[in-house]
């Protein structure tokens, strides 16, 4: 139903309780705002952090650091652009309050809405130019080498490590079958059951043991302590996935709840009463 109102500035026809054109502009400036932020928060974290012992924070601190740092950038944020979208709607003519404080909340969640879809499309683009500036300034070399690591070579590099000679009858071009051969196996069990079976690990010592030198006793030793290393750090790597999961979950629960907060705020503003140089909110 069409409605007409007579305000400050003239008469206001409004026939949607919508204001896409707000509910855009607020989900822009919120989108544009966690860009800021974010490359803010990317210089802070890598002038915080050292490759020296001693110097700079510690890997567990950076970690809650960074995740209470995207809480506070997805709060800020919304909580611009939450209100923007309530502040720069039309005046609804005839509506209850208690309707009118349900769509300001709903303007505010929807551009927060829409914000997180930007940020999610446009935003991780950008994320993505900025690191790899960063690996150019590091070096085409370094980026390359870095890309190029595989992590189960780095633990079959590791299983047959030399402290000494090779033996004396070792065939270069043998030992790089036995390692592709071990590679593959390798990856195959840790893909399907985050282990060596039993008959490969029992055949991985064996290889280890011929190509290296070691005793059997000391390459089935050598076998399982890789693969303790590797499960320990593939459970890290579980561990904080599940973190940083939880944390992203935080930042968007947040940025809802302070995008229809500000909503709120907003509205009460945009219908409010000037006097002299002072807005008198919406009273209830």
């Amino acid at each position: 139903m069409t409605s007409i109102e007579s305000t400050d500035v003239g008469l206001v026809q409004t026939d949607t309780g919508v204001s896409w054109a707000s509910i855009a502009a607020g989900a822009a400036v919120a989108a544009a705002v966690s860009l800021i932020l974010l490359a803010l928060g990317a210089g802070l974290g890598l002038s915080s952090i050292s490759p020296w012992s001693g110097s700079g924070v510690s890997s567990g601190t950076f970690k809650v650091g960074t995740g209470i740092y995207l809480v506070i950038v997805a709060v800020m944020s919304s909580a611009i652009g939450g209100y923007l979208a309530a502040r720069l709607r039309t005046r609804w003519a005839g509506i209850h309050s208690n309707e009118v404080f349900f769509r300001d909340t709903a303007h505010g969640l929807v551009a927060w809405a829409f914000a997180t879809i930007i940020s999610a499309t446009v935003l991780t683009g950008a994320a993505s130019y900025m690191v790899s500036g960063v690996a150019s300034v590091a070096g085409p070399a370094a980026a390359q080498g870095a890309a190029s690591v595989n992590p189960p070579q780095i633990y079959v590099d590791r299983l047959f490590r030399t402290d000494g000679a090779p033996p004396a009858n070792a065939n270069p071009q043998q030992t790089q079958a036995v390692r592709a051969e071990v590679l593959r196996l390798w990856t195959s069990d840790f893909r399907d059951n985050s282990d060596l079976s039993a008959d490969n690990r029992a055949y991985v010592a064996r290889l280890v043991a011929a190509q290296t030198g070691l005793s059997q006793a000391d390459a089935e030793k050598r076998v399982n302590d890789t693969i303790t290393e590797a499960k320990a750090a593939a459970d890290r790597a579980r561990s904080a996935a599940a973190k940083l999961a939880f944390w992203l979950t935080a930042m968007l629960l947040f940025g809802a709840f302070a995008a229809s907060l500000a909503a709120v705020e907003g509205g009460q503003l945009r219908d409010g009463r000037w006097q002299e140089r002072r807005l008198v909110p919406r009273a209830w």
